[in-house]
């Protein structure tokens, strides 16, 4: 995992920003500016207008001297393993990953990023980046071939965290639900990201960033279930 670069973001607004907004200047210092070769994966769009979502991204960056090339069913395993960089857009988590296994990405993915090719996500993008999707808030409107995800982190993410209660609300919190989890999966933490935060992960050193707080969950040395706050710019390598 040494030479994995990752940048994962909660959303792709945050706020009221505008479309990416706030990760357009982050992913620019994360790439160096340079002009690369960008494969955009689109399938968490769930009308398949693949297009029209990737020209959104490419005005977002039409700044910044990044090729933005759309992947598809057709081009899928060509135009990933020619990037210098890929991008995963957000939207429902079990479309995105059904598409990756109908694509038969899992692996190309995995095995470009291990070797060192940056990874970019938000939203889906950033939840499938797990060792499974089993803490996404997607409702799972198809059915993917497993909910195993590419593993490039050995935790969970839950992107567009937050633990709101309505008034008369009866059904569970946002933080029983991963508590349901965390029963069922005993060996996985949670990084919980509200919109405006993001995790970057070079050099084997990964670090939580945003405007808020982000919540961990874990298990503590009496394995009892816990959670705690993480802070803008902390250290969060000893999950690696």
């Amino acid at each position: 995992m040494d030479t994995n670069r990752i940048l994962i973001f909660s959303s792709s607004r945050a706020g009221d920003g505008g479309y990416l907004e706030m990760a357009v200047p982050v992913i620019k210092t994360f790439l160096a500016g340079q002009a690369l070769n960008i494969a955009f994966i689109p399938f968490a769009s769930v009308d398949n207008n693949y297009e029209a979502y990737a020209e959104m991204v490419r005005l977002a960056f039409n700044e910044l001297p990044y090729t933005i090339t759309t992947v598809l069913p057709e081009n899928a395993k060509i135009v990933v393993e020619k990037a210098d960089a890929i991008m995963v857009g957000g939207g429902n988590t079990f479309k995105l990953l059904h598409d990756i296994y109908d694509c038969q990405l899992l692996d190309i993915i995995r095995d470009k990023v291990n070797k060192g090719t940056p990874y970019i996500g938000w939203s889906a993008g950033a939840n499938i980046t797990a060792p499974g999707i089993g803490t996404t808030n997607d409702m799972p409107v198809v059915a993917p071939k497993s909910f195993n995800a590419l593993g490039l982190l050995p935790f969970q993410i839950n992107p567009h965290y937050n633990n709101v209660i309505p008034t008369n609300h009866n059904g569970e919190t946002r933080d029983q639900r991963l508590q349901e989890f965390m029963q069922m999966n005993p060996g996985l933490p949670i990084v919980a990201l509200p919109e405006g935060t993001y995790l970057q992960l070079e050099a084997n050193l990964l670090v939580f960033k945003g405007d808020y707080e982000g919540t961990l969950f874990y298990r503590d040395e009496k394995d009892a279930l816990t959670k705690r706050t993480i802070i803008a710019g902390e250290d969060l390598s000893f999950l690696l």
